[in-house]
């Protein structure tokens, strides 16, 4: 993320711009204000002189007093000839400025001092160049001091982000732990987070309570029309009855499958096993054809053969029931790949993962999305990571990779 767009550095910004504001109309108004004092007392000074000059018995005091107008500055002389008196900032010589006093003298004749402002000017200076430099100095201390400051308030967002994405991804366990008081929005948003959690986690335990329950209760209805379906005679009928309590009997066997895995409660058995030959039994067991190809196998890993034989039959029945032939399996070192020649799954699959029940979304058109879904939850037991995507020239391609030994 680019500096300019983190909230600890936008409030960093903000505060050096509020911080530059204020100096500068500080700055700004003691600036003027001084040149206001300075021409002030500059101009007492002018008037002081030029009192003290013509009061004394020379009439020209320590000789500074012009009385020839041409002498003067025009404007100085303007203003005297109007108004009897008056005094002007003289600094067209920028490096020795002059403040100008004039007065009307009795019979009209002229007369003016000029007083030195050099040692004002520099004061003022001086003044500017120290405002501009602590001013600097305060905002290199007061902006890095803000960060400090904000960096708390962002890394408990920060905090309650990260959580936010981890209910999203599913872990309905994660809670933001972020203190403060009360009354704070902080704290206020992840109060609000945890009570997210905390709703979907029940509602999630209540669905996952509920399909077990149905499930459990279907099973002793269902083992009655199992043995019914065998009692009945030979006929077209009597095979389309137990092909659909066969199908029934799975989807409850499936349920009660995804119950326990979403209990938690189940073990792997970790044995070794040799990978090749557990492939080979378990394409058999599945009666389905595929081709297998072991390209650079481990002889032996370290798993439960009854899950993996679990996650193989699915993934290859999915690739059948759902994809296009050849299906081709392949075993290279502990991963185990399985791809058809279909039409690939879905881009909901692929961000989402499998999920149960969602038609036309999970096994590309058909089926309850059970099978990928007990897949995925199996390999989670064993240790494995169970990978969906799609090849480039067409396909869905499952990629099983098992845990390696010591």
């Amino acid at each position: 993320m680019p500096l300019w767009r983190s909230l600890r550095w936008k409030i960093a910004l903000l505060v050096a711009a509020a911080c530059c504001g204020i100096a500068l109309t500080v700055g700004l108004l003691v600036h003027y204000s001084t040149y206001e004092r300075s021409m002030n007392d500059g101009a007492a000074k002018a008037y002081t002189a030029l009192d003290t000059s013509l009061a004394a018995e020379s009439g020209s005091g320590t000789g500074d007093v012009v009385h020839n107008p041409e002498e003067m500055p025009a404007d100085l002389v303007r203003m005297v000839r109007e108004h009897g008196s008056g005094a002007m900032y003289d600094e067209s010589n920028e490096y020795q400025p002059r403040m100008w006093a004039g007065k009307r003298m009795p019979g009209g004749r002229l007369a003016a001092i000029s007083v030195d402002m050099v040692p004002d000017q520099l004061s003022r200076r001086a003044l500017d160049r120290h405002m501009w430099k602590y001013s600097l100095a305060a905002l290199a201390v007061i902006v890095p001091l803000s960060v400090l400051a904000a960096e708390l308030p962002n890394r408990r967002l920060r905090r309650v982000a990260r959580t936010a994405r981890r209910i999203a991804s599913g872990d309905l366990a994660a809670r933001t732990e972020v203190g403060g008081r009360a009354g704070d929005e902080i704290t206020e948003i992840s109060a609000t987070v945890d009570s997210m959690a905390d709703s979907l986690q029940g509602r999630l335990r209540s669905e996952q309570r509920f399909t077990a329950d149905v499930a459990h209760e279907l099973r002793t209805p269902l083992m009655g029309l199992v043995t019914s379906a065998e009692l009945l005679p030979e006929s077209e009928a009597t095979d389309l009855v137990r092909d659909r309590v066969r199908v029934l009997r799975t989807l409850v066997e499936d349920l009660l499958e995804i119950s326990r895995l979403d209990a938690g409660v189940e073990r792997a058995d970790l044995r070794p096993v040799a990978l090749p030959d557990m492939v080979r039994d378990s394409l058999a067991r599945t009666g389905l054809d595929a081709r297998l190809a072991v390209a650079a196998a481990s002889d032996v890993v370290e798993t439960d053969p009854r899950r993996l034989d679990r996650i193989l039959a699915n993934l290859i029945v999915n690739a059948h029931r759902h994809g296009a032939t050849p299906v081709e399996v392949t075993i290279e070192d502990t991963t185990v790949v399985v791809r058809d020649h279909g039409s690939g799954f879905p881009d909901s699959l692929l961000a989402e993962g499998p999920q149960r029940f969602r038609t036309g979304a999970t096994e590309r058109g058909r089926g309850h999305g059970l099978g990928l879904t007990v897949a995925s939850g199996q390999a989670q037991v064993i240790g494995a990571s169970l990978l969906f995507s799609n090849a480039a020239d067409g396909g869905a391609v499952a990629t099983l990779r098992l845990p390696r030994t010591g």
